[in-house]
């Protein structure tokens, strides 16, 4: 449905959109017709304009898709935040709220949480990058406070495989440069290969039962993944050390 009051023109000239509005329309139709819907000339025909108008503001669709991303992330990262505001200082009970939270924002917003975090592309934006948004930033904050404050179990280093050294060592470089540059309390010095090992490996098993169940894709029907998710949650912190086992 299009809220916008409709502007007097004159004869012939195109009426005037903004890059808010295009947005708005892109993200109803993403969200009850599905990605399919988003196009360009969709966009348009709902806001009255012709397709080419949408290239003021937009290089191409593409280029509109990610600013949505964007959008979508830091709608999330607003959300985790204000829910750890209410929470003590202790990155553990932090860390996991924000765990849940994740899991409840992308159960509430399937399709959102597809393009984001499930279409292609993502994993081909420079490690930097993806760093510096919003969600990636709310849980850095909260790994710092787990870093500075507990003893972590990791990996020994011996069992990482040798195959993955050397990306491991980038992704590590990559991250200590985007907590720099973001100014975050970060205690650099425990952030060693062993911690960037087990970083990876949490959030693989978070991302993918979070995935499963948004994809309905379980291998065996649950009548509440909550509790698996909340035992993957506990076994998570017991191999780290930040729980008692």
């Amino acid at each position: 449905m299009n809220d916008r009051v409709p502007q007097s023109k004159p004869r012939g000239r195109a009426p005037l959109v903004t890059g808010a509005e295009i947005r708005r329309v892109a993200t109803t139709l993403l969200v009850e017709q599905g990605p399919d819907a988003v196009t360009l000339r969709a966009i348009a025909r709902e806001l009255g304009v012709t397709a080419p108008a949408l290239y003021r503001y937009y290089r191409s669709l593409e280029d509109l898709l990610e600013r949505l991303r964007l959008d979508f992330c830091a709608d999330l990262a607003e959300e985790l935040t204000a829910e750890i505001a209410t929470l003590p200082d202790d990155g553990v009970v932090q860390f996991f709220a924000i765990c849940r939270g994740f899991r409840r924002w992308a159960l509430a917003h399937s399709r959102e949480f597809t393009l984001v975090f499930a279409s292609p592309g993502g994993g081909r934006r420079p490690a930097s990058q993806r760093f510096d948004e919003p969600f990636a930033r709310v849980f850095l904050a909260a790994a710092g406070r787990i870093l500075a404050n507990y003893d972590i179990i990791t990996p020994p280093t011996d069992v990482i495989p040798a195959e993955l050294r050397d990306e491991l060592v980038y992704f590590q470089t990559e991250l200590l440069a985007a907590v720099a540059e973001a100014g975050q309390k970060f205690p650099a010095e425990k952030l060693d290969l062993g911690v960037t090992y087990l970083m990876i490996q949490i959030w693989a098993r978070l991302y993918g039962h979070v995935t499963l169940e948004v994809f309905g894709n379980y291998p065996i029907p649950l009548g509440n993944p909550e509790i698996l998710f909340d035992a993957m949650l506990d076994d998570l912190g017991r191999t780290a050390g930040l729980i008692a086992g």
